[in-house]
């Protein structure tokens, strides 16, 4: 390389070169963390209510309640798939609940705050899919 050459302000083709062929192996090694992000949103699951508080009921704004409280629901015996509570955010109703104990549990996913069992699975459902 020449003084001339490498004080250029422009780009030479082989250093064109070599920057594409850097930006095409970023892009290789970031396609499949983002597929392996999305089966694992596909696996994930929430527990309603989280371990903490289980034995509490879920009342229908989706707080936690004392256990036997009027109206309200008992927590769910197995957590949910992330798919099932993607359904029932989009309308429909979680598995092998009522339609009123479906909004009540949906309300709770809603509800879910950083540190919550759950949480993270709620939020990766709520992140943009490329």
């Amino acid at each position: 390389m020449t003084d001339r050459q490498a004080d250029e302000p422009h780009p030479t083709r082989r250093r064109a070169l070599m920057l594409g062929a850097a930006t095409a192996s970023v892009v290789i090694s970031i396609r499949p963390a983002l597929a392996q992000t999305n089966a694992s949103v596909l696996t994930c699951e929430i527990p309603v209510p989280d371990a903490g508080r289980a034995g509490m009921y879920v009342a229908a704004d989706g707080s936690l309640v004392p256990n036997g409280t009027k109206d309200a629901f008992p927590g769910a015996t197995k957590p949910f798939k992330a798919e099932d509570v993607r359904t029932a955010l989009n309308g429909g109703t979680l598995p092998g609940t009522t339609d009123e104990q479906s909004r009540a549990y949906t309300a709770y996913i809603r509800r879910l705050q950083h540190g919550t069992a759950g949480f993270t699975c709620f939020a990766s459902l709520q992140m943009p899919r490329g």
